[in-house]
């Protein structure tokens, strides 16, 4: 990362994959990292990592941008996710209320896409943040836990294949599914309430299969995959058995709890060859 940019700046979301990115940043290279973090969805030990924080409310775009451009700012990444239920509740600014009027289909790419072009328009580029979270990301062959059984294996390839497809309809990355059966599809409500709805529809013995993909051609700028330890916990919690994810394009956080948790709590947690 010696050629990339020594100032970055952050727009951290929810969880802990904003505060992960700054400690892998900084420990590749980069000298100065500005966050803009959000009131009620950041997490606030992100200022410990970062030089700069700045506060705002969900929607104060205009704030944003000048957070970044007074600064001097010119590449940014974006990272962590904003809770659903703060998306309809929101109080945008101008700019913010006029950007999303032009949005004629509000999914996570329309939105995100619209926000990189306001972006551009003040000088600063919205970058991936896969050369400094690459680490982070498994790679084929990487697995935790049990063995897959062979009923297990054909669960994970029927699932991928429906993860895909849902995937490229903008809808979600994750399924759930058992015995070539679909039994939750994400949505709005994001991977863990997922979880739960397909946990629950799997009898009494539980033992879904869950998987989680990025869709062909996804942008890496903004919404990669992600799941960890409480992705695994909430596995736990309603009885799913495997959790499988695209290999090379999933974030897999607290690698070091989850192998913990899928040891204790007899998970198999693979990752996914796009080929499969």
């Amino acid at each position: 990362m010696s050629n990339g940019p020594d100032s970055i700046g952050l727009i951290a979301g929810n969880r802990a994959l904003p505060l992960e990115f700054a400690r892998q940043a900084r420990r590749l290279g980069i000298k100065r990292i500005v966050a803009v973090a959000f009131t009620g969805e950041t997490d606030p030990r992100l200022a410990a990592f970062v030089d700069e924080i700045v506060w705002l409310k969900v929607g104060q775009l205009t704030k944003m941008l000048h957070a970044f451009a007074s600064r001097g700012i010119r590449q940014c990444v974006m990272l962590g996710q904003i809770a659903p239920k703060n998306l309809f509740e929101l109080r945008p600014d101008l700019r913010a209320m006029k950007l999303m009027l032009k949005i004629k289909e509000k999914n996570a790419h329309s939105i995100f896409s619209a926000i990189a072009d306001e972006l551009h328009k003040e000088g600063i580029e919205l970058v991936e943040a896969t050369p400094w979270l690459k680490p982070l990301m498994p790679e084929a062959g990487f697995a935790l836990g049990p063995k897959l059984t062979a009923t297990q294996r054909q669960d994970v390839s029927f699932g991928f294949r429906i993860a895909k497809r849902i995937a490229e309809l903008d809808t979600g990355q994750t399924v759930v599914v058992k015995d070539l059966t679909v039994l939750a599809v994400e949505a709005f409500e994001g991977t863990d309430n997922c979880l739960v709805r397909g946990g629950a529809l799997a009898g009494k013995t539980g033992g879904a299969v869950a998987v989680k993909v990025a869709k062909h051609g996804h942008d890496m700028r903004f919404d990669i995959p992600c799941i960890g330890a409480q992705t695994l916990e909430t596995c736990a919690g309603n009885r799913i058995r495997v959790l499988a994810f695209e290999a090379g394009k999933t974030i897999l956080l607290d690698q070091d709890q989850c192998a913990q948790l899928a040891q204790r709590h007899r998970i198999a947690v693979v990752a996914v060859a796009t080929t499969e």
